[in-house]
């Protein structure tokens, strides 16, 4: 299930700091716990898969400031929010729409509006657009020491991070695992993103261009629940390309325009 979520800022203009998905979190998990205490409980167990995400937040104009850490909005705020858990989405939408006043960063809005989007019914083959950018890590020993380590494209064990990440996923959401569990990813275009995730502990994540291939269930859960690591904390958020879909669409009804001409 996968929402638009469009705000009305109390300004005009407004500030939206560029490491700010700790706040959309805050938001999410405030509203699930007023309405659903004991689903709450059970999204702060530790480990455990969330199962929900969302992208970054964006303005409907906005202008950038050099060297300032945040950008100018104007117009409406929104984001993406988008889950595999039907529960989820219902304590979330519903916690948004009884209680519409939203404060973020020290900015306040009103919720105007939250529509369910469209989902494909075929998502192998199709092409991918980050909304969020991706998290991939592994544990490597650095200076003695097992460490996290940042993936990145060029590695191949981020692949193969991925898929085992989406098998996770699945299993926690349907208690089994897949029957297949192939998934091939190809990039078509990377770049590297850094985030202050909380105050002295940063991020490094990938905004993607990418086709994936495979299982439609785990696909499904990576559309739904994201792809890669830390979902819940604002990345792995992905849309599906529709880009050359509409041209085609476009084509075809100026084509049909011109038989009613002739």
């Amino acid at each position: 299930m996968r929402f638009l979520i469009k705000l009305i800022p109390e300004r005009e203009e407004f500030r939206v700091p560029y490491n700010h998905q700790h706040h959309i979190q805050g938001l999410v998990y405030r509203r699930i716990q007023r309405m659903d205490p004991d689903l709450s409980l059970r999204l702060h167990q530790p480990k455990a898969p969330k199962l929900f995400t969302y992208s970054l937040f964006m303005a409907e104009e906005r202008k950038f400031e050099k060297e300032k850490p945040y950008f100018i909005g104007k117009g409406h705020g929104f984001f993406y929010f988008s889950t595999a858990v039907p529960e989820i989405a219902e304590a979330f939408i519903r916690g948004l729409l009884e209680n519409p006043e939203v404060e973020l960063w020290g900015e306040r809005f009103t919720v105007k509006e939250v529509r369910a989007l469209y989902e494909p019914e075929r998502l192998s083959g199709r092409k991918f657009v980050t909304l969020s950018p991706v998290v991939v890590s592994t544990t490597r020993q650095i200076l003695g020491k097992p460490r996290s380590y940042d993936l990145t494209p060029t590695d191949p064990e981020f692949y193969e991070h991925i898929r085992e990440n989406l098998i996770e996923k699945y299993t926690a959401l349907t208690g089994r695992p897949p029957e297949g569990g192939e998934v091939g990813i190809d990039v078509l275009l990377a770049k590297p993103k850094r985030f202050e995730v909380k105050p002295g502990i940063f991020q490094r994540a990938w905004h993607l261009v990418f086709r994936a291939r495979g299982d439609e269930g785990l696909l499904r859960v990576g559309y739904l629940a994201g792809f890669g690591e830390k979902n819940s904390i604002g990345f792995g958020m992905v849309k599906v390309d529709e880009v050359k879909r509409r041209k085609r669409k476009r084509q075809g009804g100026e084509r049909n325009r011109e038989s009613k001409d002739d």
